[in-house]
């Protein structure tokens, strides 16, 4: 077998977990990344360990019909770097990134083309490839972000997964943090017409304008409670962690509402900071209801701090949706 390695990246699970980790969230629009830099110490947290240099970086994420947005040509671009895409469906799931990243991981093991994979993932659905790499000579490691607080000393990592690779290691906090920028700020921002004056520059987000005066003065408006939408039957499963007792009890059933409220507050601020009027228009025109991208990342990042079966408790869906809207009610 050659001496060299091969890196297998989960863009899902990397960018979800550096997201919420520098700006309190995995939606995407909150943070930017240089992904040249990220990758170029991903190399080099591997060579590092092994000593060997590797084959490649293979790069897995999903965009819509499967088709190279702008971002992932200029990933694809970068040296010894290999974009493999699946699609996301009408539902908001990623479909054939795991099988994707299976299939390579077996490949690569089979046709001896590298000694050690370093897997960057946390999702058990990968557990059976790369026990069947490791049956074909190949050592697997995984790559994760160091949790100290928890049992497995990484993040979002599902036990079932991590029970089955040969051995853990860490990306440094240094590189997540020199990497992923928060990219919303919450200062108050100002109001202006809905068109934009010649001139204007358009390059970034549109500043909402301010709720329209009433035509004449009248009573205080009943705060909005929206209902709640009905759970899409995927939404038990977005998360990468896995396990949990369970039980609950009314002490823990608080934690979780206050978990989140939080949640739902910051997943507002952030996707507030970052859209087009035009995208708030679409969003308040099917109001109470949530796009699926958006519900799914209330959920995985609430998940992230309470637990994955927890998010199933009706109690907390709301609380998440709920105070979204009212967190944008306040913003707008």
């Amino acid at each position: 077998m050659v001496t060299q390695s091969a890196i297998f990246v989960d863009a899902g699970f990397l960018l979800a977990v550096g997201g919420t980790q520098v700006a309190g969230t995995s939606l995407r629009s909150a943070f930017r990344v240089d992904f040249e830099r990220l990758i170029r110490g991903i190399l080099d947290r591997t060579v590092e360990h092994s000593g060997l240099n590797a084959l490649r970086v293979y790069w897995y994420d999903a965009s819509k019909d499967a088709l190279f947005t702008d971002q992932h040509k200029q990933i694809g671009l970068l040296p010894d770097v290999k974009v493999r895409l699946g699609r996301i469906s009408f539902s908001g799931e990623q479909k054939g990134v795991d099988l994707k990243l299976g299939l390579d991981l077996v490949g690569v093991a089979r046709n001896r083309a590298a000694s050690i994979a370093y897997l960057v993932s946390g999702d058990d659905d990968l557990a059976e490839a790369v026990e069947e790499a490791q049956d074909l000579g190949m050592k697997v490691v995984l790559v994760g972000l160091e949790n100290p607080g928890h049992r497995l000393g990484v993040m979002s990592v599902a036990e079932h997964l991590a029970l089955r690779v040969d051995s853990i290691i860490t990306l440094p906090a240094e590189l997540i943090e020199a990497c992923f920028t928060k990219s919303v700020t919450e200062a108050p921002r100002p109001s202006t017409d809905a068109a934009a004056p010649a001139g204007t520059d358009l390059a970034g987000p549109v500043p909402k304008p301010a709720a329209p005066p009433a035509a004449k003065p009248g009573p205080p408006r009943k705060p909005f409670h929206p209902a709640v939408p009905r759970p899409h039957p995927a939404e038990a499963h977005i998360v990468y962690s896995s396990g949990g007792s369970s039980g609950h009890t009314p002490h823990f059933e608080d934690t979780a509402m206050d978990v989140a409220r939080d949640v739902g507050e910051s997943v507002a601020a952030s996707w507030y900071g970052t859209v087009f009027q035009g995208d708030l228009n679409d969003l308040l025109a099917d109001r109470p209801i949530l796009p699926v991208e958006i519900d799914r990342v209330l959920l995985k990042d609430c998940a992230q701090r309470i637990g994955e079966y927890k998010t199933d408790l009706q109690g907390v869906r709301r609380a998440l949706r709920e105070a979204f809207w009212q967190k944008l009610d306040e913003l707008i």
